[in-house]
């Protein structure tokens, strides 16, 4: 595994903040929000919220080491780096050396919108009179800020020849990718799989405005399942998993963190109330169907790792639905702990599902339930009381 993270830059650090409660959205000073391109006249305003979890080190990267140019480096929007950079490091934490390795490698991943290009790219060309393709650095820029090419830049870079899959699945982009790589195991179409997402928000240490029936966080906090949940904070990520089928991990004696025991991935169609809306039934019906592929009953689940936004529609939506799989449970089982890394960290789009496999890994690890932060009041929308299950205020083995 590797990851960075908002006061994290490896698996470890990450958890020791999450067992500690630590929430990394924090108060913006007025010189983060003036490097950001804020004016004072802007944030001085009543709906300027002036937090976030910036990512520390953003605009670093050795560039040399992947043999890429200062010029082509410069170019290359920010989630390729960060993704290059974890894909080394998970590689190595599964106990390889990234160049000799002789294993079909697969990769499979999907980045967050692109805010580079406009911010820092298109400034210095005119495209408006110079098409992408009509020069060498137009047609880097492209190739450089262009979803399609997080995975395929990796696999050249690091000379792996095996499938190399862009996905994009807004938040659940991480996930799927990790669904596909198991997959692509399970077929024999790769020996070792990489599977992750990144998102890099730019300009780091700007703040947000609210907008009331809107998804961003009223005060900046993000309260999953809380009375006083408004909405989420949006954050950068990266979190890469390596992935081998477990005969073949255990033979070669191999860095094992965690068994996947199965997956499930489907779409909600149109059984919901909007386009940008989820739905019950589109959720407990994959939820329900992971459960059958583990070959595992509801009642051995300890923990969820929800996705947890904090939002007035998603999380009722999101805690029925988990209700309908795990309704009905034994008396004499304990209630199913619920958490959500978004409230440690905020919304990091699409390594937000990564985020949590990762926390789930730690917390697995460890045997240690983790602390749900931001949570003291349960949403009224939420009746905590009939359902199965429980939002911790400490940490619990």
């Amino acid at each position: 595994m590797a990851c960075r993270f908002p006061d994290a830059d490896t698996p470890k650090a990450f958890w020791e903040n999450i067992i500690a409660g630590r929430e990394s959205i924090r108060q913006l000073s007025d010189v983060e929000l003036a490097g950001a391109g804020v004016e004072p006249k802007e944030w001085e305003t009543n709906d300027y919220i002036r937090r976030g979890a910036p990512l520390t080190g953003l605009g670093y990267f050795d560039a040399d080491f992947f043999s890429i140019t200062p010029r082509e480096a410069a170019l290359l929007d920010p989630q390729h780096r960060l993704f290059l950079e974890n894909i080394w490091h998970a590689i190595e934490d599964a106990g390889y050396a990234v160049r000799s390795t002789e294993m079909t490698t697969g990769i499979y991943a999907g980045s967050g919108p692109n805010s580079y290009f406009a911010r820092s790219v298109a400034g210095s060309h005119d495209f408006s009179k110079e098409g992408m393709l009509d020069t060498m650095s137009g047609f880097q820029a492209m190739l450089g800020n262009d979803k399609d090419y997080l995975a395929t830049r990796a696999a050249h870079r690091l000379n792996l020849i095996g499938p190399a899959i862009n996905v994009q699945t807004a938040c659940s982009t991480s996930l799927v990718s990790l669904h596909l790589a198991c997959s692509g195991l399970q077929n024999g179409e790769c020996d070792l799989a990489l599977a992750g997402g990144v998102t890099a928000i730019i300009p780091e240490g700007a703040g947000y405005r609210y907008q009331e029936g809107m998804i961003l966080s009223r005060d900046g906090h993000c309260r999953p399942f809380d009375a006083e949940a408004s909405g989420t904070v949006f954050s950068s990520g990266v979190g890469v998993l390596a992935l081998r089928r477990l005969d073949d991990a255990l033979a070669d004696g191999d860095t094992i963190h965690a068994v996947i025991r199965g997956s499930a991935i489907n779409n909600d169609g149109n059984d919901k109330i909007s386009f940008s809306a989820p739905s019950i039934e589109g959720q407990s019906s994959v939820v329900a169907r992971a459960l059958m592929n583990s070959s595992l009953a509801p009642e051995t689940i300890s923990y969820i790792e929800t996705h947890g936004t904090g939002t007035k529609l998603g999380d009722p939506i999101e805690i029925e639905a988990l209700s309908e799989v795990f309704a009905g449970l034994p008396a004499d089982v304990a209630p199913i702990t619920l958490g959500s890394v978004k409230a440690n960290i905020g919304h990091t789009i699409a390594a937000s599902g990564v985020a949590g496999v990762i926390k789930t890994v730690m917390a697995l690890k460890s045997r240690t339930l983790p602390p749900a932060v931001n949570f003291k009041t349960p949403n009224p929308e939420i009746d905590f009381d009939r359902l199965p299950f429980a939002v911790p205020a400490s940490a619990a083995p």
